[in-house]
């Protein structure tokens, strides 16, 4: 009960709300109608982020390689999303991530809330972002937790039930840490650096950093006035995304539209991150995105972070700064990032301008 009460306010289970039979959502998570979602068809004629398949990288074809590099380079600069298929994930694994975090969120709340957090680390079982008192909340539930570096690692903080749930998220975490590391290789050799550049300068084997957010988006009764996640783009470094392929949720921004993202079966959704943009110099780019909520189904999806260690200061490449593109960002801890961050919450608009060195 103490993580309850270190927040500014009372909390409410999102959930409790949601099978409490309410038609009209509380005053707190009604946006302003500048953020609120917008259900029209994008004007444009793209239907969706670009689709890579792992599998190219292994052909014997070395068109086909470059080929598929290119279409991964061109998707980091251009949108700075993409989906991911032949990833070499288990796919029963992905689908036992998905089935043991519903179940969990269908625990009884007592259940739940023995693993309640608090806005020190955010790990455990929550309900909002942001300790700001009074500020809008997002349309969501959550379990967060610290999966590397080891130290901070905690099983104990981990949940309990479904009795499978632990070793299932510890098995998830090393598959999809694996993908992580050969991503960044591919990033860093696209940016023309060495391929263990971005291994390096988020740390090496010590003290990268990853954590594992599930989210859990009840059913609204008003999905037109809000949100289940406000427009961010994500502080770290590198976010995989299971998302639930039977319900829509994730948007992004895609010049002035929003588009919704139409999950392939068994691919990862793959998105650069404020870190990766700094590194890059703006090469990369981290973009804004959001969540949107459905009336009649409700929704889970596991977001893996790929972080930096939090003491390591980043700044651009030093390849990649030149007299005519000089350093774009300050450079500044993910710490010292983060923790500015975690005071606004999700502030509507690409956080990682706030690095942007005076020129």
């Amino acid at each position: 009960m103490s993580c309850l009460q270190s927040w500014p306010e009372p909390i409410v289970r999102v959930q409790v709300l949601s099978e409490s039979g309410i038609r009209e959502i509380p005053d707190r998570f009604v946006k302003r109608p500048v953020d609120r979602p917008c259900f029209k068809k994008t004007t444009s004629h793209v239907n969706n982020i670009p689709l890579i398949d792992f599998e190219n990288l292994k052909s014997s074809d070395e068109s086909v390689r470059n080929e598929t590099m290119e279409l991964i380079s061109q998707a980091c600069r251009d949108w700075g999303f993409f989906q991911v298929v032949n990833h070499g994930v288990s796919h029963e694994l992905m689908a036992n991530a998905r089935g043991v975090w519903s179940e969990f969120f269908h625990l009884p709340l007592e259940e739940k809330q023995k693993f309640a957090n608090s806005p020190v680390t955010y790990e455990g079982y929550g309900s909002r972002l942001g300790v700001e008192k009074g500020g809008k909340l997002d349309w969501n539930d959550y379990f967060f937790l610290q999966y590397l570096p080891e130290k901070l690692k905690d099983e104990n903080k981990w949940p309990s039930l479904p009795i499978t749930c632990r070793k299932i998220v510890a098995d998830y975490g090393q598959e999809v840490v694996k993908l992580c590391e050969r991503l960044t290789k591919i990033l860093s050799i696209n940016l023309g650096l060495n391929d263990d550049y971005l291994h390096k300068k988020f740390g090496g084997d010590n003290e990268i950093g990853a954590c594992l957010r599930v989210n859990f988006y009840p059913k609204c009764p008003q999905p037109d006035l809000t949100l289940g996640l406000s427009s961010h783009s994500d502080p770290g470094g590198m976010t995989l995304l299971l998302p639930d392929t039977d319900v829509t949720g994730l948007q992004v921004r895609r010049g002035n539209d929003w588009l919704t993202v139409k999950p392939v079966p068994n691919a990862f959704i793959v998105n650069i991150g404020d870190q990766i943009q700094v590194l890059s110099n703006a090469m990369n780019k981290s973009v804004e995105h959001r969540v949107i909520v459905n009336s009649t189904k409700e929704r889970v999806s596991l977001a893996f972070f790929y972080n930096p260690g939090g003491d390591i200061l980043i700044k651009p490449a030093d390849e990649l700064v030149t007299e005519d593109r000089p350093a774009l960002y300050l450079p500044t801890t993910f710490n010292k990032y983060r923790a500015f961050i975690r005071t606004k919450g999700p502030c509507g608009k690409s956080q990682v301008e706030s690095l942007k060195s005076p020129r």
